[in-house]
């Protein structure tokens, strides 16, 4: 079997996902073709020599509709002979995205092809593609009281761990502080791609707040209870708010993945490889658990261990995610989210998945670290995850 290797990872910089946001005046189609043809640049290739496009997104509606992957490609100047297609692992989106090509490079299948994401949370509100739809009698059937929204499954989970609005807040504070040391010092410039705006370049990452304190954060009220809720959960004290979840975000990232034999011929040097890959689902109420059984199933198929791993990226779509995850596996909390995570640096849903395989082979890279883990929560209760092997 071919071993799938990561050659480059781009990203743009995280706009506010709402209007006015730096990013929200460029189309997704646009932002994702950056992406795309970033990868083509910086590592001179054609794009002819691409086998397919990958491309993650969840609101598949309105400005993110008609296979958003081959409209990205289109509006690239790519050659109509590319393909594209597009996917919804909810939060998974782009790393499912990234899966599937390393397998079917892997399988001999391909042989370059790009994994990405793009979400324009600002054009194409989260939960778009929901509107005017109706339960199936066998999802209200097995599920008599009905299933709960994103927030309030992190509230369950804080509720069941007992974590505290201190310890939420504690969380967040330090993502931010940690992204802004890693902003300062420079470590995602080399993943960063300006946009061009007609307000001017955007260059930085708009979502980290350097000043975020757990005493501002403090202040800050829930942000998903409701005296319906209230009833229906007596055990939710409702402690999620703004400042302890990932903001909406507008975004793309893109990866290029190839075979290690096709990486030589063409003079192109891997980063990291592919190890082993895990997806699950788990109980669709608390729904963001998901990561925790997928990190046991990929380190048993692994043979690797919690203390093998040199740095463990776990989506902070809400903080009392990685916190739960953290009091499950163990590890050492230093390694979790290093430079920062989702709730400093965004969660444009469809993008995220290659934004933090990007920012975990770039850690590896500058700490010389071996083996690292991904993996995110995802809508209706699943997960991937991810161990990539820096080369």
């Amino acid at each position: 079997m071919k071993d799938a290797v990561i050659v480059d990872v781009v990203r743009t910089p995280a706009g506010r996902g709402k209007p006015g946001g730096a990013l929200s005046s460029v189309h997704p189609v646009d932002l994702a073709a950056g992406a795309l043809n970033a990868l083509l640049e910086r590592n001179g290739l054609e794009s002819r020599q691409i086998d397919d496009v990958l491309m993650g997104c969840v609101s598949q509606v309105a400005d993110q509709s008609l296979n958003i992957g081959r409209q990205a490609v289109l509006a690239a100047g790519w050659d109509e002979s590319v393909p594209a297609t597009t996917i919804d692992r909810q939060c998974g989106s782009s790393q499912q995205a990234a899966h599937f090509a390393a397998q079917g490079v892997m399988a001999g299948a391909y042989d370059i092809v790009i994994a990405a994401g793009v979400e324009s949370m600002s054009r194409v509100p989260l939960g778009s593609s929901a509107h005017g739809g109706s339960v199936s009698r066998g999802v209200a059937a097995r599920y008599p009281d009905g299933l709960v929204n994103q927030g309030v499954s992190a509230e369950l989970i804080a509720a069941k761990w007992g974590f505290s609005r201190d310890d939420l807040d504690d969380f967040s504070a330090e993502s931010h502080r940690r992204a802004a040391a890693a902003a300062s010092r420079g470590d995602f410039d080399s993943q960063l791609l300006a946009v061009q705006t007609d307000d001017g370049a955007v260059e930085a990452d708009q979502t980290i707040r350097e000043s975020t304190t757990v005493e501002g954060l403090a202040g800050l009220g829930p942000s998903f209870r409701t005296d319906e809720l209230a009833a229906r959960f007596p055990e939710i004290d409702w402690k999620i708010t703004p400042g302890n979840s990932s903001p909406l975000t507008d975004a793309a990232s893109a990866a290029l993945i190839m075979s290690a034999d096709r990486a030589a011929e063409l003079g192109l040097t891997p980063r990291a490889r592919f190890h082993s890959f895990a997806v699950v689902g788990d109980d669709p109420l608390y729904m963001l658990t998901g990561p925790i059984p997928a990190t046991r199933r990929i380190l048993e198929r692994s043979r690797l261990s919690i203390d093998d791993l040199d740095a463990y990226e776990v989506n902070e779509a809400f903080a009392s995610v990685p916190l739960a995850w953290m009091a499950e596996l163990g590890g050492d909390a230093e390694k979790l989210n290093p430079w920062g995570g989702a709730i400093a640096l965004g969660h444009a849903v469809g993008a995220s998945g290659t934004r933090l395989l990007g920012t975990l082979v770039a850690y590896l890279e500058a700490t010389g670290g071996r083996y690292g883990l991904q993996t995110m929560c995802e809508g209706g209760g699943m997960a991937n995850a991810t161990i990539v092997e820096r080369l």
